[in-house]
């Protein structure tokens, strides 16, 4: 089997496909087939629907819970770069790469070669 292309699906794309699966009364696997998806994307969309209006098991992690905790795995990813940088007895960062970390005011570089530790961009 050929493997598919990955494609970018609006959320309003697939609120309607939810809502056609909802509606038609057809199977999962019907509507999926109708517009050439796959099978399991459908039904997790369908499922995260239910999720997220709270006619699931406890313990499901809603849509904005999955997009909050992305956003902290990514802040914690970074800030234990900088800690990592920051620990470093040498005084250099050679060691570790440069890290780019953007606040909505600013961008700061840290452990770039030749700065001390932190340099901070101030955007315009």
């Amino acid at each position: 089997m050929a493997k598919r292309k990955r494609r970018a699906l609006t959320t309003e794309f697939k609120a309607q496909t939810v809502r056609l699966v909802r509606d038609s009364g057809k199977s999962i696997g019907a509507v999926a087939r109708e517009l050439d998806l796959a099978e399991t994307a459908v039904r997790r969309w369908v499922q995260q629907v239910e999720v997220d209006a709270g006619r699931v098991t406890p313990g499901a992690l809603t849509t904005e819970e999955r997009e909050e905790l992305g956003r902290l795995r990514r802040e914690n990813r970074t800030l234990r770069m900088e800690r990592d940088i920051l620990k470093n007895q040498s005084g250099t960062a050679s060691a570790v790469p440069p890290v780019r970390r953007e606040t909505p005011d600013a961008a700061m570089l840290i452990g770039a070669p030749g700065a001390v530790a932190v340099r901070f961009m101030v955007r315009s």
